[in-house]
């Protein structure tokens, strides 16, 4: 029998789980990283087996339910095809990242800062930050390899170091809410149920008048700083084509593994005559793309296990409840869907685990409030996106500081990243103008 179908009584004590993950992950990294100061603790807790306890949790309770009943439900939950389909792209997504690495992403912001004028530098950062991030889909690697360029950019220029970091970390979470290949685009998509082409131009609607904004906020404060001359390594323009073929691709609607599969043939038919690369050094980096993966399919399975079981005990419908009361009308549902992932994503640090997590209750609220999919999946990766790229304690601010060589601090960036501020406001602003309107 199809879980969706049933309707089971609220049961507010079925969300226990997700209460304890929060409790246990928040609270150990909030320990760890200011009471001990551990480097990264929230990425250095084992998010795994916080999950595993949790649905540990999950299964002891309920003992009406036979616990051979309890992994017939747990495996319909994971046997979803959207499931299963999610977890196929995120490892050819992985190989394709594998094969184009960092001279690709490299090529692309030297590039640009090799055709424009010295004083547009930071906005060159930005925009650079924003291709790189679409074409890998990771916000994360973007801000390892375009950060260390914008700390030399920021030497040679005058720019201050703040503004160039915040700059590339605002262009990388562009990237990482439109990209196709984003693990947040595939979450999104397949928790909802839509079309990646329908997703990212639903999204992408909120996100260029954001990113549009964020631009000229960043070439007014350009205007009025004096800079000097700029050194550029040499590059080799022909790393740019995967890229360009996968975003091509996905623009036109193409299936996700075809795009994917053409990028990685192309990637691979480039750095092996170039000498960017060996072949058993394609090979090592097509493995570490993929296994780089497996955490995140991993928290895919028990989520989803463990999102099956609090359905089936009757959590969702105790949820559901609680938004009826606190969210009415379209404008009301909108703002549950994006606040609903925006606390997840305040809790766990990782903007995919969010989506992952919320994305089961998001469909139920989206049914209810009649949000179509593609709306739905637009909503939790943009606030997933705004929330990840503003939290001091994410992996992308951690990221850029390392990256950075440790000269700034998250407190100094956080004025300087504009693109999740704007982006916040266009989101509103789309719920209240745009989808508030009744259809």
């Amino acid at each position: 029998m199809d879980q969706r179908e049933k309707k089971p009584k609220q049961n507010p004590a079925a969300l226990l789980p997700i209460l304890l993950f929060l409790v246990l992950y928040l609270g150990m990294g909030l320990v760890f990283e200011y009471g001990l100061g551990v480097e990264m603790a929230f990425y250095n807790i084992p998010i795994v087996v916080v999950f595993m306890v949790s649905l540990l949790v999950a299964c002891l309770q309920n003992r009406s339910l036979k616990f051979d009943d309890k992994m017939a439900v747990m495996a319909q939950g994971v046997g979803d095809k959207n499931i299963m389909t999610m977890i196929l792209i995120f490892l050819v997504a992985g190989v394709f990242v594998g094969v184009t690495g960092r001279s690709s992403a490299e090529a692309v912001a030297y590039f640009l800062l090799s055709v424009t004028p010295a004083w547009a530098s930071v906005a060159v950062l930005f925009v650079a930050a924003c291709f790189v991030s679409t074409a890998m889909g990771t916000s994360v690697g973007t801000i390892t390899l375009i950060t260390p360029i914008a700390a030399a950019v920021s030497n040679v220029s005058g720019f201050s170091l703040p503004l160039c970091v915040g700059s590339v970390m605002g262009g990388a979470m562009f990237g990482d809410n439109l990209s196709f290949i984003s693990d947040t685009t595939i979450a999104a998509c397949n928790t909802q149920g839509c079309e990646m082409r329908d997703k990212f131009r639903a999204n992408f609607k909120i996100a260029l008048p954001a990113a549009i904004a964020t631009l000229a906020v960043i070439l007014v404060q350009s205007l009025n700083a004096g800079v000097g001359h700029i050194d550029i390594p040499d590059y080799n323009l022909l790393l740019l084509i995967p890229y360009v073929l996968v975003l091509a691709g996905g623009i036109a609607g193409l299936n996700v593994f075809v795009v994917l599969i053409v990028g990685i043939l192309a990637g691979a038919a480039i750095v092996l005559p170039t000498g960017t690369v060996d072949f058993m050094g394609l090979l090592g980096g097509m493995g570490s793309g993929a296994s780089g993966m497996f955490e995140t399919i991993m928290v895919t399975i028990l989520v989803s296990a463990m999102c099956a079981l609090i359905r089936e005990y009757g959590g969702f419908e105790a949820l559901l409840a609680f938004i009826r009361r606190a969210f009415k009308g379209r404008v009301g549902g909108r703002l549950g869907v994006g606040l609903l992932v925006g606390a997840m994503d305040i809790a766990t640090a990782n903007n995919t685990v969010a989506i992952v997590m919320a994305g089961p209750i998001a469909r139920e609220i989206s049914e209810e409030y009649h949000i179509t999919p593609k709306e739905s999946a637009s909503l939790l990766d943009t606030f997933s996106c705004i929330f990840q790229g503003v939290i001091p304690y994410g992996a992308q601010m951690l990221v850029a500081i390392s990256a950075s060589g440790g000269a700034v601090s998250a407190f100094q960036i956080m004025p300087c990243l504009y693109y999740p501020y704007l982006l916040a406001v266009a989101s509103i602003v789309y719920i209240l103008v745009g989808a508030g309107k009744k259809k």
